[in-house]
């Protein structure tokens, strides 16, 4: 016999497990209408992969993962997408979300599967796509990517894999009946998990409160070689996953940590039989088995339901009595919630409905004040101070509740079922949670924030460093160029070197065209053609934009006129000079423009050399002002016409060199004498 353990605290509720239980699992049929949130476990929502009016067929892909904690969503029956939008779910507040709506055509015709003709070909990350693409998550109410929980961390070792058939709470037989009819099946997943994460043992945990589902297990466990059933006492909640660890191996999951912390993983058995119809048959998750009891309705069992089934279809397969039933809950009586409306779909947790009668599950009481009697604290199997965490909730004291483990709480509601003053205390722990969590993401949030200022205030500052960095840097290079101008020693270039320079290149340029006469008449040649080539693809351009009504007919006209100016420059040049070369071939007698400007220039060089240090500073003072002048005007023509800031700047910065330039060369200037 293998060594059982004890988790601290747990209850003993009434089970009412016989209600359900007298006959085996019902097919539940096609509802008109399907509902499918894209959101049914945690993690990122679906993205849709269909359009409203699409055909689909069952088992179809609807919607695709978000993320890598998110599953994908299939088409439980075949039909046409009727709608994309926000519908009522449920949910503890009521909301809505968005939801696919599939209007099924009866048919039900299965779209072409891939089912696996031997699982251990292949690769394990292989084996994992295969069950992530089929959608399935965590079946025993939590609702966790079950490929993500298969994913452990490189370098963790997998030392024990835990089938749950626990089923602690109360009114719930949906794993007890799929454990009863569909043994085999369950083993084959077993056997799956056990090929995936090879671990060194693999126990499958049930209470003894289920003899005929340990029979059907202990019948079919040859097919499962390695793996062990382990039956133990029936105490709530030791379905708890950390709870069950620590019934089965003696380890507790430390604060804060997962279960493959202490090198455990847990499956749920409706999970483990999700795993074999996906990789044996290629079967996506599409339908659950869903309990639905309560001495409201009058035929009680177990359904295999359609995701998306309205439940209020569901619940009129069985006889609901709506006038007998003042909350319809989603889950047990322990951890479930009503929903806000029977019309909200069936999703991949949904393991029970539950529609007591008023004597049955009385509405609690109103609370009264808390009386420190310490049964709530010998109750939590988490081994929390639910007091406490009462108080620091009522206060929102938030730090003092994540201190205290807040996120410990599995909110399995047995401090609220011990509690003689009736407080809600679940409600007040699950609320405190959601602001936890909110608060962290505004944090996140306003960090975030904080560090997009701090970059742009960075930004900025360096920017205006190097614009003061310019200015300086032009200061003084104006300032160096003043005084050496002073000093007759400008170590720029001489402008007017630079002049002649240019005038002599372009005069031996000239000659040599006069001494090659053919060469210089196939260049004008060649100018004229391509030039009318350029007209002729503007024209024509121009012309098609005129016809699609186009905004650029204007531009495309301005460009055809410059073309056009440009043609005729070119006939212009290229006639001159077959004139010149063949009627006036003595053209010597022409004035030479090159050497005209060399001699201009000379003639200016020498009017400035006679003029004075003063008069030659009050000359360039002169030109300055009448290049600022002209520089304001454009710059507060820019600012009137609001061109782009970039140009300003530019403008900005051209102003303030002309300044400094000017006040430079009005320093080198004598003071005027007083009169």
């Amino acid at each position: 016999m293998r060594k059982l353990f004890d988790f601290h605290g747990g209850i003993h509720p009434a089970e009412h497990k016989h209600l359900s239980l007298d006959g085996p699992v019902t097919e539940a049929g096609i509802p008109p209408e399907l509902v499918l949130p894209l959101a049914q476990h945690i993690g990122a929502a679906a993205e849709p992969v269909v359009a409203v009016g699409d055909r689909v067929l069952k088992g179809q892909l609807l919607a695709e993962a978000n993320g890598f904690v998110s599953v994908p969503l299939h088409a439980p029956s075949s039909g046409t997408v009727t709608a994309i939008e926000e519908r009522l779910i449920a949910h503890p507040s009521g909301h809505t979300a968005t939801c696919i709506v599939l209007a099924t055509d009866g048919r039900d015709e299965w779209t072409t599967l891939e089912p696996t003709a031997d699982y251990r070909a292949l690769e394990p990350d292989a084996l994992r796509q295969r069950i992530r693409n089929a959608g399935i998550a965590g079946m025993g109410g939590a609702g966790f990517p079950t490929a993500v929980k298969l994913s452990p961390r490189p370098g963790s070792q997998v030392q024990t894999l835990i089938i749950n058939g626990t089923e602690c709470e109360p009114y719930i037989t949906a794993d007890d009946v799929l454990m009863r009819e569909q043994a085999a099946e369950l083993m084959a997943g077993v056997q799956i998990l056990r090929h995936l994460l090879q671990p060194a043992q693999t126990l499958i945990g049930v209470e003894d409160n289920k003899p005929e589902a340990i029979a059907a297990l202990r019948a079919a466990l040859p097919a499962a070689p390695g793996a062990e059933i382990v039956v133990f006492p029936t105490k709530y909640p030791s379905g708890g996953e950390k709870q069950l660890i620590e019934i089965l191996t003696g380890k507790q999951v430390p604060s804060g940590g997962l279960p493959l912390d202490v090198g455990v993983i847990c499956q749920n058995v409706g999970s483990v039989a999700a795993i074999h119809d996906a990789v044996i048959h290629g079967r996506p998750l599409i339908s659950r088995i869903t309990t639905v009891t309560g001495e409201a309705v009058q035929h009680p069992g177990n359904f295999r339901v359609l995701l998306g089934t309205p439940m209020s279809y569901l619940l009129a397969r069985t006889g609901y009595r709506m006038e007998k039933n003042r909350r319809l809950i989603m889950g047990g009586p322990m951890m479930g919630f009503a929903v806000p409306d029977a019309s909200v779909p069936i999703v991949k947790t949904t393991n029970c409905l539950l529609a007591p009668t008023e004597a049955e599950l009385p509405t609690p009481p109103p609370a009264q004040a808390c009386i420190r009697c310490g049964l709530c604290a010998q109750a939590c199997p988490a081994s929390l101070l639910p007091q406490q965490l009462f108080w620091f909730a009522r206060g929102k004291e938030y730090d003092k509740l994540e201190q205290h483990n807040l996120f410990d709480c599995i909110e399995c509601g047995a401090c609220s079922w011990v509690c003689p003053s009736n407080i809600p205390l679940v409600q007040y722990y699950r609320a405190s949670k959601a602001e936890v969590l909110q608060l962290r993401r505004d944090n996140e949030r306003a960090e975030h924030a904080r560090l997009r200022f701090e970059a742009r205030q960075e930004r900025l500052a360096r920017e205006e460093a190097e614009k003061l960095a310019k200015r300086a840097a032009r200061k003084q290079a104006a300032e160096m160029r003043a005084r050496a101008t002073v000093q007759g020693s400008e170590p720029v270039e001489d402008p007017i070197q630079a002049a002649i320079d240019r005038a002599k290149a372009k005069k031996a340029a000239q000659q040599a065209g006069a001494d090659n006469p053919a060469g210089e008449l196939e260049k004008l040649e060649k100018a004229v053609v391509t030039t009318r080539a350029r007209l002729d693809t503007a024209t024509s351009k121009l012309e098609q934009a005129r016809a699609e009504g186009s905004d650029l007919v204007e531009a495309l006209q301005a460009g055809v006129e410059k073309t056009r100016t440009k043609l005729a420059a070119a006939e212009a040049a290229l006639q001159n000079f077959q004139q010149a070369n063949t009627s006036v071939p003595a053209a010597a007698a022409a004035v030479d423009p090159a050497e005209a400007a060399i001699q201009k220039a000379l003639q200016s060089r020498q009017a400035e050399a006679q003029l004075s240090p003063e008069d030659k500073t009050r000359d360039q003072l002169g030109k300055l002002e009448q290049r600022l002048e002209k520089s304001r005007a454009r710059l507060a023509d820019s600012r009137d016409s609001g061109e782009d800031p970039k140009i300003i700047d530019a403008l900005e910065a051209t102003v303030t060199r002309l300044e400094e330039k000017r006040a430079a060369l009005l320093a080198e200037l004598p003071a005027p004498e007083d009169a």
